[in-house]
């Protein structure tokens, strides 16, 4: 049952039942899987397949005693037996990929030690699929587990108790959204800045847990249904309307409001530089030559006062950018915010901006100081997403 979001009363505990499933759980992770265990796109009810890797042309994975199996069943190029080791290495061939010099249209790994991938440490299992022109590593977890590797990659865990729970509430909303929008793919949400960023196996001593176990299950509802959830570092005062950013015709209708919470954050105000013939250079790398650049303005504002549309003039001409590409070009992290001024003297355009993100949803530093001033995590999504229900994924 829905419920208007309000105070949370009770910390969550697991019933004593699921030591006994965790402990099935685990003894079946140790058997070898057999041909076919591999099939893209599916997964049980209570998980979701998180690419840790998209579209690379070759990987390299290790661990310990680690089982791999070709899939599916009827699809390897030559034998299709399981074998153990401890380095995975493979990359694409024809339309399928080669792993340790065996073919097959996909590959799954289990183990019962994690399994690394980059410098860092994922649970099995992890599933080798093809996509597009590459392939993905794909990692299945319970869906809880994997809030809790979204906020270590995500969040600070020396944030507020509150605060980190308002964040797993938010980071379970966008996920589930995700596994609903990518169902019977490959994978539901890739680990980077383009989804949510996951850290993979935390350790058990994390507040993370706390804060995940403490909001298991709760998700927003837009409308009865769940939603893109988006959140930013930093808001700068004030948050923005989805519709602004994102162009998205499933947008819920988010209002900006201002927010004055996040003023203790060191994103809160910058400055930058960028010379104008750099900024030549990164126009013609997108193919727009202006010549040399002589002026930049913001053409259109949003009313939080974000930039719609910034011009551009050259000695060739003009072009006109959106706001969010504009920063998109310059760099996300170089170009904090699409919240700014801009003057240009001798032959340097200084930027004076404010916030850190695209403003969207809940403001993390913000979500920091309203815990500080002891507000509950369910006033702060209260506060981030006006007009949304908090409510759990078991009851729609």
């Amino acid at each position: 049952m829905l419920a208007r979001v309000g105070p949370l009363r009770r910390r969550w505990r697991p019933p004593a039942a699921c030591a006994v499933v965790l402990v099935v759980a685990w003894a079946l992770r140790a058997a070898l899987p057999g041909p076919g265990a591999a099939v893209a796109g599916s997964a049980a009810p209570d998980t979701i397949r998180i690419a840790l890797v998209d579209r690379a042309r070759g990987v390299e994975l290790r661990g310990t005693d680690i089982a791999v199996a070709p899939g599916p069943a009827g699809a390897c190029a030559g034998p299709c037996e399981s074998w153990r080791t401890d380095a995975v290495r493979g990359g694409v061939a024809g339309d399928g990929i080669e792993l340790d010099g065996r073919h097959a249209a996909s590959f799954r790994l289990q183990s019962d030690s994690p399994i690394r991938l980059n410098g860092r440490e994922y649970q099995s299992p992890i599933d080798l699929v093809r996509n597009g022109d590459g392939l993905a590593v794909v990692n299945e977890v319970p869906l809880e587990e994997y809030v809790v590797g979204v906020l270590r990659a995500e969040t600070f865990e020396r944030f507020p108790m509150e605060a980190l729970r308002a964040q797993a509430i938010a980071a379970r909303t966008y996920a589930a959204y995700h596994r609903l929008l990518g169902e019977g793919k490959p994978f539901h949400i890739i680990a980077s800045t383009a989804h949510q960023q996951f850290f993979g196996r935390v350790p058990p001593g994390s507040p993370m847990w706390d804060a995940v176990s403490a909001t298991a299950g709760q998700v927003l509802r837009w409308e009865g249904e769940v939603f893109p959830a988006f959140y930013h570092a930093d808001s700068g005062g004030f948050t923005e309307e989805p519709r602004n950013v994102f162009t998205s015709s499933n947008m819920p209708a988010l209002k900006s409001i201002r927010c004055e919470f996040s003023t203790t954050s060191p994103h809160f105000y910058w400055n930058l530089d960028v010379k104008l013939a750099e900024m030549g250079d990164l126009l013609r790398r997108q193919g727009l030559d202006v010549g040399t650049v002589r002026a930049v303005e913001v053409a259109e504002r949003t009313p939080s006062l974000r930039a719609i549309t910034v011009s551009v003039r050259g000695s060739r001409g003009i072009v006109r950018l959106r706001g969010n590409d504009f920063r998109r070009m310059i760099g996300y992290d170089t170009l904090k915010s699409t919240l700014f001024a801009v003057a240009v003297d001798r032959g340097i355009a200084h930027f004076t901006g404010r916030g850190y993100g695209h403003g969207v949803g809940m403001c993390q530093w913000g979500a920091k100081g309203m815990a500080e001033q002891g507000y509950t995590a369910a006033q702060i999504v209260s506060f981030y997403y006006p007009g949304a229900v908090l409510g759990t994924l078991a009851a729609p």
